[in-house]
């Protein structure tokens, strides 16, 4: 999703501001753009395109001042153009303003706005913020009075940074991320820490409902009312400036072969938010588990492992979809929250929800300063570093690691988990690009791809078939096995392949099966499992491991597969076409 930067201090601020924008890559964009304050003048450059591009193009960072915004956009209102993209200027060019977030009353300010003469350059709900600035800053001469005005007359879920030309910067926060770091005679405003961890790593995390004022004196945190507020600083973790790929081609590859270690860090940092999640579940009414994308296929395996080895009954609700049916949510229940950058919109609206209910929240969560964490009463961390692929690979498998502690703490250990099984045997399929790269370049040019599963290995199949879709831009879809008479047998002809995810468990002689009936349509199979078929055109072998965790290990080789079949098909596996990282607009 969009990132945001602010920078004032004694550096020349563009720089700056392109290397933290360039650090911001990962939450996937369309458009770039810089403006800085100079004797006090706004210079303003931006474009379509990458950072890197666009830098080269219009020279982004030689801009003059110490003082400057910058943005990366992921289009919402109107198209990928040069005029839609951030910084926007007011009419008068002394205000300049960068958002995230969407203004749901734009059309209406808009419109009276042009009725009072403005003018519009751009598709965008974000002018009319610049605009608006300009307006109430004429009549009130005062940073400070501007922003209390304006932030009273917006709706809708926001964050900007607003910059002025008497060198003053001005920020807000209403549900989108907003840090300030703080440095020896620097500050940054930012979506992201990785915004600026590289200067510093003293952030203050904004809370909801507050704006900022910095100039060359001071810096001011002030709720939209105006009264002033304390910052907190907090230490900000520097695992979070280690986001280089090495050795790697893309970070999607590194992420995915991280994950042999990764299983050893999930919520090992966080053991008695375990217990107390344990404790809770034992003696809760009702149960939701709630995600999006990734995180609800990870839910879904949740809901399995909590219903079949706890005995205790779990609804699984995409995050999205719980505004329509919110009286779903119990009052007094337990809300798991699943979310890797702890910053989607829909998430924590689905958390909003269930807390106006009393339902007690505990999240799943890789970034524990993130605005879900602290709306959590009980936070679990991934510990799995800095995830930057735009699509998650190690996520995934550490939210299903602490699902399986989870259970494990439920059973009082009765239930025994072997990590050292489940590593050995990731290792093993990592070890094995070979023959997953040629199947990647004999689906390169597929139109359709099922992804077939079982019981637990459902959910597998679901995520397996989303990993396809992002990374490779092929239509796929994930199939429960006993659904495919019921329509998915219809699809079935020798321009399909069909994965079958089939290790050798309780399902496997039943999946078998499907894998034959499908065969004899002539579409081809991908088998994953840990024994191989005459059924299986193609087979990618699975290490045995216990029939418990082998969900965790059969992920790996569709991870692969999908990686290597993006390189087939010339795409970029790290920024997917039209994803973001965290979904922070509805």
């Amino acid at each position: 999703m969009c990132s945001i930067i602010g920078y004032s201090g004694n550096e020349d601020a563009a720089p700056i501001i392109v290397k933290g924008l360039k650090r911001m890559e990962y939450r996937g964009y369309d458009s770039v753009g810089v403006a800085t304050e100079s004797n006090s003048q706004i210079e303003l450059k931006k474009g379509v395109g990458k950072v890197e591009d666009v830098n080269s193009k219009v020279q982004l960072d030689i801009l003059p001042g110490k003082i400057g915004i910058g943005h990366t956009r992921w289009a919402t209102h109107g198209k990928v153009t040069d005029a839609n993209a951030h910084p926007h200027s007011s009419n008068s060019g002394q205000i300049a303003i960068v958002h995230n977030g969407i203004i749901e009353n734009f059309d209406k300010l808009k419109d009276d706005l042009k009725s009072e003469g403005y003018k519009f350059l751009s598709e965008t709900d974000s002018e009319v913020i610049a605009n608006l600035l300009q307006k109430n800053y004429a009549i009130s001469k005062n940073v400070k009075d501007t922003m209390i005005k304006t932030v009273s007359e917006l709706k809708g879920h926001f964050s900007f940074i607003a910059m002025f030309d008497n060198g003053q910067l001005a920020a807000a926060r209403f549900h989108e991320p907003l840090i300030i770091g703080v440095g020896e005679k620097n500050y940054f405003l930012s979506s992201d820490v990785l915004g600026f961890i590289e200067q510093t790593d003293e952030a203050i995390y904004i809370d909801n409902g507050n704006f900022i004022l910095i100039d060359q004196e001071k810096m001011q945190i002030l709720d939209f009312d105006g009264n002033e507020v304390k910052p907190v600083i907090t230490k900000v973790s520097k695992e979070f400036a280690d986001v280089y790929k090495g050795d790697y081609a893309h970070f999607t590859l590194k992420e995915i072969s991280e994950q042999s270690e990764t299983i050893f860090k999930a919520g090992e940092s966080t053991k008695e938010a375990i217990k107390e999640t344990s404790d809770y579940l034992k003696h809760a009414k009702n149960i939701y588990l709630t995600g999006s994308g990734t995180s609800y296929n990870a839910s879904l395996v949740g809901k399995h492992l909590l219903s079949k080895y706890a005995k205790i009954k779990t609804e699984s609700i995409i995050s999205s979809e719980l505004p329509f049916s919110p009286d779903i949510i119990e009052p007094n229940s337990i809300l798991i929250a699943l979310s890797q950058s702890g910053e989607s919109a829909d998430v924590l609206e689905a958390v909003s929800i269930a807390k106006k209910a009393d339902c007690k929240i505990i999240s799943i969560i890789n970034s524990l300063t993130s605005t879900l964490a602290r709306e959590s009463d009980i936070v679990i961390g991934m510990n799995c570093g800095p995830e930057i692929g735009v699509a998650a690979t190690k996520s995934f498998t550490s939210q299903l690691i602490i699902l399986y502690k989870i259970i494990q703490e439920l059973s009082n250990e009765k239930i025994e988990i072997n990590f050292p099984e489940i590593s050995g045997a990731i290792s093993k399929i990592l070890q094995e690009h070979n023959n997953i790269k040629k199947i990647a370049n004999v689906i390169k040019d597929i139109s359709d791809i099922y992804v077939l599963g079982r019981g637990i290995h459902y959910p597998i199949a679901i995520e397996s078939a989303l990993k396809i879709k992002e990374l490779t831009y092929i239509h796929a879809e994930g199939i429960a096995g006993g659904e495919l008479k019921h329509g998915p047998l219809a699809l079935m002809d020798s321009n399909v392949f069909v994965i079958i995810i089939n290790p050798g468990d309780s399902t496997y002689q039943d999946t078998l099966t499907s894998a034959r009936e499908i065969k004899a349509r002539g579409a081809k199979i991908i088998g994953i499992s840990d024994s191989n078929s005459d059924a299986y055109d193609y087979w990618i072998k699975l290490p045995k491991t216990d029939e418990l965790t082998f969900p965790i290990s059969e992920t790996i080789p569709i991870q692969l597969l999908s990686y290597y079949a993006a390189l087939e098909k010339d795409t970029d596996p790290d920024y997917p076409r039209n994803l973001a990282k965290s979904v922070t607009v509805k």
